[in-house]
C-alpha cells in the first residue's frame, strides 16, 4: 500500500463550530498578513501564521449565521472553504453550523452491484427548484425501483441558474437550493427510503466568475490547461495546500453529509504527475472515512481515457475509483438505433461496436480510433462489470444536442423501450436521466445566471461554436436566457397521459426484472456470451449460472420484424417482452412462442427463460 504525500495534518479549513466556538483556518502562503473581518460587527480578528502558510484563529465571536471576510494584506475576500454564500459569490461568506438530527443511524446502502443509478438536477427535477422539491418526489423514485440518486453539482455558482459545473465555492452548497441544511434534509430523507445519495464533484476546474482563488494561492498552474480553462495545481509549487482543499472537500461530503458516493467529473483534465496521484490519495483518505465511520462510501469517475488504472486497486497501483461512466456503451448503443453518426458518434459503427461494449466494457481497448488517429485505450478483461455505469441518456448527452432533446422526442416508442431494455438488461450499473422514466418530452438544454456580460457572450459563442463541430445548422438556445432554464424543469403531471404511463410501468417492471436477475447471480461479466446475427441486425444473449438458471435475450435492432430459427432449444418461456400490450406495445403480455422459430417485431427485445430441474 502507497502512503499519502500529505503531511501537513489539515483536515478542515475555513470556519467551524466547535463547542460555541469558531475555529478559522485558510491557507494564503504568501500573505503578510491575515484576519478575518465579521460584517454584523465590523470587528476584525487577527489571525497567527503556522507552518505551510496556514494561519488560524479562534473567537467566540462569530456565530452561525454571521458574515464574514477574510483580509489578505489588507484586502477583503470571500472564504474559499466557504460554507455558505447568502448573497452570491461575490458577496460575504457565511458561517453555518453543520451539525446535524441525523436519523439514518442504522442506514447501509446496497451494494453498487444493485445499484439502479438516478441522476437528477436540484434545479429542474421540480418547480420547487429545491432539495425539498426533491425530497416531495423520494416515493415516487422508491416506487420506480431507484436505490441510488446522482445529484448534479451543487457547489455555489453565480446566480441561481446553472448545471453546476461552473461552481467556484467547492463548500458551499447552492443556496437557492436550500443550502447546506437543505441537502443535509435530502440525505437522511433519502436514507430513510433506502435510497443512497451520490454526489457528482468537480476537482478538475473551477468557474470562472466569483473565482477567488487565486488571491489566496497557488490553486492554479500554467503547466497544463483544460477546456474550462487554467488547471488546478497538483503538483507544482505549492499544491500540497490544494491537494488539502480537496482532501477536506471529500471529508467534509462523507462525514458533516452522508453521502454515500462521489462522482467525480472528467477526472482526465486532474493534470497530476506527483508520485501520489491525486485520485490515489482521495481513495486512500475515503478507506480511513470508511474505517472510521464504519460506512461504506464509493468514488465513481468520469473518463474518458478507457485506461484500466482508473478502476484498478491501489495494491494493483491503480488509482482505486469503484467505478466508471462508460460513454462508448451510449455512443455505440445510440448510433444502433439510429443516431446520425457525427462528433463523436463518427467512428461508432453501431451494432457491431455494442455488441463489443456488451461483452468488452470499453470500444477503443488498444485499436485504432480514427478520431483520436491514434491506437487508443487498454482491456478491460477481469474488471466486475459493476464498475462501469451505462445509460442511454444523462445530462451531456442530452445537453450536447443543440436543443437538448431527449430520447422521447427523437425516437418511437418502441425504440426508447429497446434503448432502456439495453442498459438494464447489461451487465454493468445502470443509470437513469429524470424523466426518461416517463419520456418526458421537456429539454435539457446547457443554461446559466452569470453577472459578467463579457463571459455570458463567451459562453454563447463557445456554444454555436460547438455545434458547428457536430455540424448542426440553426441556434443554440440562448443559456443566460431563463427561459431556457424553465423549458428544461420538468412536468410532472405528463405522467397522467396514457402513452407516459405506460412507459413508466414498462420501467417499472424492466427495474424489477433486472433485481429478480441479478438476485439469482444472473448479471456478471463472466456469464454474458453475445452472438451478433448480423443478417437480422440481432444481438443473442445468453447467461446462466451456478444453478443452471439460464436466460437468452434477443434484441432486435432492425427496423423490420425478424424470423430466428435454431436459436433455441428445449423448453423456454416468454419472461419479459418490450413490446407487451401493457406498456404500449403490439403483443399481448402472456404470448410464449418460445418454439423453434421465433418472430421478433421490429426495434423490441425478448427475455426468454430456462431453469432446469
Amino acid at each position: 500500500m502507497m502512503t499519502s504525500m500529505n503531511t501537513t495534518g489539515i483536515k478542515q479549513l475555513g470556519v467551524r463550530l466547535v463547542d460555541g466556538k469558531s475555529n478559522l483556518t485558510v491557507w494564503a502562503p504568501d500573505a503578510e498578513e491575515v484576519s478575518c473581518k465579521i460584517v454584523p460587527t465590523g470587528k476584525s480578528l487577527p489571525l497567527n501564521a503556522d507552518t505551510f502558510g496556514y494561519w488560524h484563529g479562534e473567537t467566540d465571536v462569530l456565530q452561525a449565521g454571521d458574515a464574514y471576510y477574510f483580509c489578505i494584506d489588507g484586502k477583503d475576500y470571500p472564504d474559499p472553504a466557504s460554507l455558505a454564500q447568502l448573497e452570491g459569490v461575490h458577496g460575504p461568506s457565511a458561517l453555518v453550523d453543520l451539525q446535524y438530527p441525523w436519523t439514518d443511524g442504522a442506514y447501509k446502502p446496497t451494494a453498487m452491484r444493485e445499484w439502479i443509478i438516478y441522476e437528477l438536477h436540484v434545479g429542474t427535477f421540480t418547480d420547487q427548484h429545491t432539495f425539498k422539491g426533491v425530497i416531495e418526489k423520494l416515493p415516487q423514485l422508491k416506487a420506480l425501483g431507484i436505490n441510488a440518486i446522482e445529484i448534479m453539482p451543487v457547489a455555489q455558482f453565480p446566480g441561481d441558474r446553472n448545471w453546476g459545473y461552473d461552481g467556484v465555492f467547492p463548500f458551499a452548497v447552492q443556496h437557492s437550493y436550500g443550502g447546506a441544511k437543505g441537502l443535509q434534509d435530502l440525505v437522511n430523507a433519502c436514507h430513510e427510503q433506502d435510497i443512497a445519495v451520490i454526489l457528482d464533484v468537480v476537482y478538475n476546474h473551477l468557474g470562472p466568475e466569483g473565482n477567488y482563488l487565486p488571491s489566496y494561492g497557488p490553486y492554479f498552474t500554467d503547466k497544463y490547461g483544460t477546456p474550462w480553462g487554467k488547471a488546478i495545481n497538483f503538483d507544482d509549487a505549492g499544491s500540497y495546500g490544494v491537494r488539502d482543499f480537496v482532501l477536506a472537500n471529500v471529508r467534509m461530503w462523507f462525514e458533516d453529509f452522508h453521502i454515500d458516493g462521489l462522482r467525480m467529473d472528467a477526472v482526465h483534465a486532474i493534470k497530476d504527475f506527483s508520485p501520489t496521484h491525486m485520485l490515489q490519495e482521495i481513495r486512500q483518505l475515503t478507506d480511513e472515512i470508511i474505517a472510521e465511520r464504519q460506512q461504506q462510501h464509493y468514488l465513481i469517475a468520469e473518463c474518458d481515457l478507457n485506461d484500466r488504472r482508473y478502476i484498478e486497486t491501489l495494491e494493483a497501483h491503480g488509482f482505486g475509483m469503484d467505478a466508471q461512466w462508460l460513454d462508448e456503451f451510449h455512443h455505440a448503443l445510440r448510433v444502433a438505433v439510429g443516431e446520425e453518426r457525427t462528433g463523436y458518434y463518427k467512428e461508432f459503427t453501431g451494432l457491431p461496436h455494442f455488441a463489443k461494449a456488451l461483452e468488452k466494457a470499453y470500444v477503443f481497448d488498444g485499436n485504432f480510433s480514427k478520431h483520436r488517429q491514434k491506437f487508443f485505450g487498454t482491456s478491460a478483461d477481469g474488471l466486475l462489470g459493476e464498475q462501469f455505469v451505462v445509460f442511454s441518456q444523462n445530462h451531456d448527452q442530452v445537453g450536447n444536442r443543440m436543443l437538448g432533446e431527449r430520447s422521447s422526442t427523437l425516437f418511437s416508442p418502441n425504440i426508447q423501450r429497446l434503448l432502456a431494455f439495453a442498459v438494464l438488461i447489461s451487465p454493468f450499473t445502470p443509470m437513469l436521466f429524470m424523466g426518461e422514466e416517463w419520456g418526458t418530452t421537456k429539454p435539457f438544454p446547457y443554461f446559466v445566471s452569470h453577472g459578467d456580460e463579457q463571459l455570458i457572450e463567451a459562453v454563447r459563442e463557445g456554444r454555436k461554436k460547438e455545434f458547428a463541430e457536430f455540424h448542426r445548422e440553426g441556434t443554440p438556445p440562448d443559456p443566460q436566457a431563463e427561459s431556457t432554464f424553465l423549458d428544461a424543469v420538468l412536468d410532472w403531471d405528463e405522467q397522467n397521459k396514457l402513452t407516459h404511463r405506460q412507459l413508466l410501468s414498462f420501467y417499472q417492471a424492466l427495474i424489477a426484472l433486472r433485481k429478480d436477475l441479478l438476485s439469482k447471480g444472473l448479471l456478471t461479466r463472466e456469464q454474458l456470451h453475445v452472438q451478433s446475427l448480423d443478417e437480422q441486425q440481432s444481438l443473442l444473449l445468453q447467461l446462466d449460472n451456478e444453478a443452471s438458471d439460464e436466460i437468452v435475450c434477443l434484441l432486435n435492432f432492425s427496423e423490420e420484424e425478424q424470423v430466428y430459427s435454431d436459436v433455441l432449444e428445449g423448453d423456454w418461456t416468454v419472461q419479459f417482452h418490450t413490446e407487451a400490450t401493457d406498456w404500449g406495445g403490439s403483443l399481448n403480455s402472456t404470448t410464449a412462442n418460445a418454439l423453434e422459430e421465433i418472430k421478433l417485431p421490429a426495434c423490441s427485445a425478448v427475455v426468454f427463460a430456462k431453469t432446469s430441474g
